[in-house]
């Protein structure tokens, strides 16, 4: 359950190339705003094309120049958690959790027992913190039964006890579920803590 990648891709001026030898665990994307971080998450969940190289995770090739790979974004089953947690405002949080769940995805009421967010299903998004936002949204990914996740700064704009709140449910998820994990950040005490390996772009 790892990733192996390898990609390079010009966007306007900027060169952005990234490398990450297979291992387990949780791989931090490091580096400073503007490097190209995000724009290699949303490679590896095929919303935009690199220019050449691969993308494997536990052994399935989701995109290979060289043999004209380039698996679809809805099959290639990457648990994206955006900066922002883009829940629907009409919904309440029962049902984000519930929207894109696949039956052979986590049990539900184990997801909500992990993240600890029973007390919130009744409420509305525009109701929650952004530490119990970031939670439902993290949630809402791993119910969409994941191949791996995609955590795009997930401790940003948190205030100190929301971050540490976070940052010990990121750690549960890498030490349960045995999902490659790939998070971005420009904070070293974070991919300190957080990463098995951590990556600098």
């Amino acid at each position: 359950m790892s990733f192996d990648v390898d990609v390079t891709k010009r966007i306007g001026e900027a060169d952005i190339a990234c490398r990450i030898e297979p291992g387990e665990g949780l791989t931090v994307l490091f580096g400073p705003s503007g490097a190209g971080k995000t724009s290699v998450l949303n490679m590896m969940a095929g919303l935009i094309a690199p220019d050449q190289g691969h993308i494997r995770v536990s052994g399935d090739t989701l995109y290979e120049a060289a043999a004209g790979i380039d698996v679809p974004t809805e099959r290639r089953r990457a648990g994206y958690v955006f900066q922002e947690p883009r829940l629907f405002p009409h919904k309440r949080v029962r049902a984000n959790l519930l929207y894109g769940r696949k039956q052979t995805g986590l049990d539900v009421d184990e997801t909500i027992a992990l993240l600890g967010i029973a007390p919130l299903l009744e409420r509305w998004p525009t109701t929650l913190s952004g530490g119990e936002a970031r939670r439902v949204a993290i949630g809402r990914a791993l119910l969409s039964d994941p191949a791996f996740l995609l955590l795009d700064e997930p401790l940003s704009s948190l205030d100190r006890a929301r971050r540490e709140e976070i940052m010990k449910l990121i750690e549960r998820l890498r030490d349960a579920l045995g999902l490659p994990i790939l998070m971005v950040t420009h904070d070293r005490e974070e991919a300190a803590r957080l990463g098995t390996r951590i990556v600098e772009i």
